[in-house]
Order: structure tokens, then sequence, then C-alpha cells
């Protein structure tokens, strides 16, 4: 049977019940005395980084008291932590969930995931894997902006005194317009299909390179800068069934031409070919030269 700390009111059930509910609150790592401060309630005397409720909330009823006892505080320091913890909350979840009515209404008047949808494109494909200019991924990534949904809503959400330009302004308008000529300058997608593909998303990676690199890189793949090895693992492994057909036609001594032919560009096929032979350890061959009308037909000539 739990007994309560000497001199507390408090209960574990009740220390449960905050504790549990504050570890989804965005105020978890706010100092104790600063959220103290915004209440009609009990102080909190101590200061310093290790003053959140993130420090407590993982103990039990019985390891907060004795946590407390350690840094000299009376028993009833304790309902002091349960009442704040338990005010905050007050107006916590009603702020929670306007923001997620906000995300909620952002979304339904948000043209661009809409737009995603139509075209097969995941929203959860990476930022990291598109054809954006460095700067532009730079950004996303200060804004924690990892994927395609997450660019859309925060695109959606910009106040409009916000001005961007550049890559992500021509993103977002290509996505917004359903431009799907200009949304394949960034994206892995093909005009007319829907969906994203592996083998444009890895030519996309190899066109950062400069075109004299190019060719050093097809003819030794193991030259391949290491953060392009990064984001090719990664593609790899958003890809894997596509992975897994290609690796099959690759390593079984067939030029993959029917895949590869949607680059529309011979040397570049040859690049995706060598970088991926290299990434599965397998001897991949070059293309064949396939004709125009092969290639409009999607088929390879014997």
């Amino acid at each position: 049977m739990q007994t309560n700390p000497p001199f507390t009111s408090a209960t574990a059930k009740e220390w449960d019940r905050v504790r549990a509910a504050f570890a989804s609150s965005i105020m978890v790592d706010t100092a104790l005395a600063s959220l103290a401060q915004n209440l009609d309630g009990p102080e909190w005397p101590l200061r310093g980084g290790s003053e959140t409720p993130a420090d407590y909330i993982d103990l039990s009823f019985e390891e907060v008291g004795e946590f407390l006892a350690l840094k000299g505080q009376p028993p009833e320091r304790l309902d002091a932590l349960i009442a704040i913890l338990g005010e905050t909350l007050a107006f916590d979840d009603p702020f929670g969930e306007m923001v997620e009515q906000s995300v909620a209404n952002e979304r339904q008047d948000n043209p661009v995931p809409k737009n995603l949808a139509k075209l097969g494109i995941p929203e959860s494909f990476p930022i990291t894997l598109t054809a954006l200019s460095a700067e532009t991924v730079e950004f996303c990534t200060l804004e924690q902006l990892a994927t395609l949904g997450e660019f859309a809503i925060f695109a959606q959400s910009m106040s409009q005194n916000v001005i961007v330009g550049g890559d992500f302004k021509r993103l977002l308008n290509a996505l917004s317009h359903i431009d799907e000529a200009a949304i394949a300058r960034f994206l892995p997608s093909r005009p007319g299909q829907r969906g994203l593909f592996l083998v444009e998303t890895v030519a996309h990676l190899l066109r950062s390179l400069s075109d004299a690199a190019r060719p050093a890189v097809s003819a030794a793949p193991d030259t391949l800068p290491a953060p392009l090895q990064a984001r090719l693992a990664l593609a790899l492994a958003y890809f894997p069934e596509e992975a897994h057909t290609l690796k099959r036609e690759l390593g079984s001594g067939v030029s993959g031409g029917r895949y590869l032919a949607s680059l529309s560009d011979p040397q570049m096929e040859t690049v995706v070919a060598a970088v991926l032979g290299k990434a599965w350890g397998i001897s991949a061959p070059k293309p064949k030269k396939v004709s125009w009308f092969a290639r409009l037909w999607g088929t390879e000539r014997t």
C-alpha cells in the first residue's frame, strides 16, 4: 500500500494523472518558476536548468518525494508541484485543441496536399531527396520541414507579409497549379504519370554533381561524395519495391534500359546504373542504346 510522504496531502493517483498528462504538453520543458508566475497559486522557489516538468514527470510518487527531499525541500513542495502542473494543464489542453483544429482547417483549405494526392505524390517524401537548391533545403531544415506534407502546411501558414523566393516559391507554385513539368524539375516525378520514382530520384541526386564530375563517378562509383551516398541510401530505403525490382534486373545482367529510359538522357542512364550497381555490390552493365521508337513505347531494341 502506497502512503503519502509526511505533511503532504498529495496522492499517488493525483501525481500519476498530472505527470502522464504533462508528458505531451508543449510546456514540458518550461521552467517551473515561470509556470508558477503565470498562475494564481504556489510559487516554485527552485531555479536552474534542471527545474522543468521534464525533470520530474518520469519519477514515481515515492521517487519524486525523495528527489525533492534531496534538494532540501519540505514534503509539501510536492503539493505545489502537482498544483502547478495541474493548473498549467487547464490552460494547455484547450490551447492544444485550438492548435489541432487550426492545423485541420489549414489542411482543409490548403490546395497543395489535395494536389499531391491527385498526383499520387506521398506527403511523406523527404525534402532531402528533392532537387531543391542547397539554400532552400537548408531553409527547410531550419524550419524543421522534413517532408513535402510539412512543406505544404508551413507554406499555408506563412504570413502574407513573409516573402519567399527561389526554389521554395517555384515548387510551391508548381504544386499549387499542378504544373507537372515544373514539378518534375524538383521532384522525381514523370509528367503524365502518378507517383514518384527511384530512378528519377537518383538522377536528381547525381545532377547536383558538375558535368565534369559525372563521368568520373560513372567510371568509379565509389568516388561518389559521402553526402550523396547517404542520400542514395535514403532513396533506396524509401523505394524498397522499385529497388528490389531494379536490383534483380541489373544483377541478372539485364541492362535495366526499360527502367532507365524514362530519363531520356543516355549519359545519365549510365551514371545511374553504375552508382546503383556499386550500392548493391553488383557489376551493372551499361544500358543498351535504345531507339527513339523503343523509348516512346518503353521497349528495348534487340
